[in-house]
């Protein structure tokens, strides 16, 4: 007697695909957990309501919409970057939009994502071109208070407030603009794919669409992301891959300061910073913000010293000021803003160490001004000279830079672009300068700037003035 195997009704042989799948990495699993196995993101792990995998659904050939070209045939023209009227964002896009470029802008909320490209929109359509702005977090009237408060009024911006994808596609459809802005990304959805507005499938298909739609028309797009606690971009991580560029803006919410970074560029340089100035009549582009870091100060006061530090390649003038005052508690603070504590508490340890510096009963307070962020170790020279001079109350002679990192032996370490920084100082005007021992390489340094080199903590201090009878008193 045969045996034959017999399908029962109702039961399907094709294997079940893993309903939930990681949104950082991809790692998938039968069941919801609160940890991913792979990455170990918190809270990444979610369900994964698109295609499973198996065979291409995808088999039959379409005709070709054009004919594949020699490689040096290929007219380069239309790849040519267009400027977008603000100096410091095209500086960071490589020169500007590039045709079919999509281009995603994160930060954190109220740092002035939406003001910036709204600005940008109504530059662009002064020029001619047609720009639509898709708002799905706010009203039209809200966006349009907010253009007229910056004087961002054009006949060719158009606006409109949707948050389906569909009536977005079809907006695009009849418009045809030659520049598209959704503010956000995360709240636009899709009627045909489960999920909620911000969700991996939703985004996944918002993003897809507006790409194909980019590619197609030759039309550069800027989406607008939301970012997670720690800063990164919300969302499943391919929503970085798909897209061309991938910038950053930061800023302190008590400073009107903000910076751009490109985080991701197939078009240009992803080691340039844009500077802006964000204040209530809208948001301006800074040539030179190496001021805004300075103190006005009339006088030299004790614990204040200056760098220069590297953003991208930018070279940014800051002034990092310092407290050391007796402790009355059994642990002495250390207490930072806008300085690396990590840092900080290295170069307290060898100045107390190597110098015999008394800190250990002593609170250390280190700031910057201006709401700058001084977290290379290029600054660890300045770190080191503004806790001294605090600690033995002498000020630093006027016009003073410091810039090098102090190792755990004490010696003063080079750093990369010395040129640059020693030229961005000597334009300011400043006078002196102490950098690492030979960090200039045989280089003349800037005309008009003395420059001392110091191999360790001791011969630094020393060139300072700020030499003491007995550090440990």
């Amino acid at each position: 007697m045969t045996s034959t195997s017999v399908r029962r009704p109702g039961r399907s042989t094709r294997p079940a695909q893993p309903p939930f799948r990681c949104s950082e990495c991809g790692w998938s699993a039968t069941k919801w957990v609160g940890r991913c196995g792979e990455c170990q993101a918190w809270g990444s792990v979610l369900e994964d309501t698109g295609p499973g995998g198996g065979a291409p659904k995808t088999v039959a050939t379409t005709p070709t919409r054009s004919s594949a070209l020699p490689i040096d045939q290929i007219d380069v023209e239309t790849a040519r970057a267009q400027s977008t009227g603000v100096d410091e964002l095209d500086r960071v896009l490589g020169g500007g939009l590039v045709p079919g470029a999509v281009v995603l802008l994160a930060g954190e909320p109220g740092v002035g994502k939406s003001t910036l490209l709204l600005d940008v929109a109504a530059r662009a359509a002064r020029t001619g071109r047609r720009v639509l702005y898709v708002t799905g977090e706010e009203s039209a009237a809200q966006v349009r208070l907010r253009a007229g408060r910056i004087h961002a009024l054009a006949p060719t911006l158009l606006l409109v407030s949707e948050t389906d994808l569909a009536t977005v596609l079809g907006h695009i459809e009849q418009q045809d603009p030659d520049l598209l802005v959704i503010d956000s990304v995360q709240t636009i959805a899709s009627s045909q794919v489960d999920g909620t507005a911000g969700g991996v499938s939703q985004v996944r298909e918002v993003s897809a669409a507006v790409i194909q739609a980019a590619k197609a028309r030759d039309m550069p797009v800027v989406l607008i992301g939301h970012v997670t606690k720690d800063g990164s971009v919300a969302g499943p991580r391919t929503l970085e891959h798909l897209v061309d560029v991938v910038c950053q803006f930061e800023g302190d919410r008590h400073s009107r300061l903000r910076m751009l970074r490109a985080t991701k560029n197939r078009y240009g340089p992803t080691d340039e910073v844009g500077c802006f100035d964000l204040s209530e009549t809208g948001i301006v582009g800074l040539t030179d913000p190496s001021g805004l870091f300075i103190s006005q100060a009339l006088h030299p006061v004790p614990g204040t010293c200056l760098t220069v530090t590297l953003e991208g390649r930018r070279p940014l003038v800051a002034e990092v000021q310092s407290l050391v005052a007796l402790s009355s508690v059994p642990n002495p603070r250390r207490t930072t803003s806008g300085v690396d504590s990590s840092r900080l508490a290295m170069v307290l340890a060898v100045l107390q160490r190597r110098l015999g510096a008394r800190l250990a009963d002593q609170d250390v307070y280190m700031s910057t001004i201006g709401g700058a962020r001084v977290i290379e170790p290029a600054a660890d020279l300045a770190l080191a000279l503004a806790a001294v001079s605090s600690r033995e109350n002498v000020p630093l002679p006027r016009g003073l830079v410091a810039i090098g990192e102090v190792g755990l032996a004490g010696e003063i370490r080079t750093v990369s672009g010395v040129g640059r920084r020693l030229a961005e100082a000597a334009r300011l005007g400043f006078t002196r300068a102490i950098v690492p021992a030979g960090a200039l390489d045989g280089a003349t340094p800037p005309a008009g700037l003395t420059v001392t080199t110091a191999a360790d903590l001791g011969e630094a201090v020393l060139n300072a003035g700020l030499a003491a009878d007995d550090p440990r008193r």
